[in-house]
């Protein structure tokens, strides 16, 4: 296992959760959306823990499969909240399949 990945891609999930809560506040509103607000924070932390146990999966045979993986990893987490919410905050759809792509691009170089 690699401890050093889990944890940056856990910390990354995080801080790019709280980047994400300020935007789509800003766009939503803050009052009256909190628990959507936490639940989003909640799944770019858990897209963070899914991205670092997954240095092992390799999805195309390359230097960038990072890329790859990122981005389908960024996609099916980030579907599971959207379709939950009902597509309240397109945008953030595809924020998080690209929070996928800089999360496993940042695990890979640097964990």
């Amino acid at each position: 296992m690699r401890k050093r990945r889990i944890v940056l891609s856990v910390i990354l999930g995080a801080v790019l959760g709280v980047v994400y809560i300020i935007g789509v506040g800003t766009r939503i509103g803050f009052a009256g959306n909190e628990l959507f607000l936490l639940a989003m924070w909640y799944n770019r932390v858990i897209l963070g823990m899914v991205i670092g146990f997954s240095h092992d999966v390799t999805l195309i045979a390359s230097e960038k499969n990072y890329i790859v993986r990122g981005l389908l990893l960024g996609l099916v987490v980030t579907t599971a909240i959207t379709l939950t919410s009902g597509f309240l905050d397109t945008p953030s759809f595809f924020a998080g399949i690209l929070y996928g792509l800089i999360i496993d691009w940042a695990a890979t170089r640097y964990g």
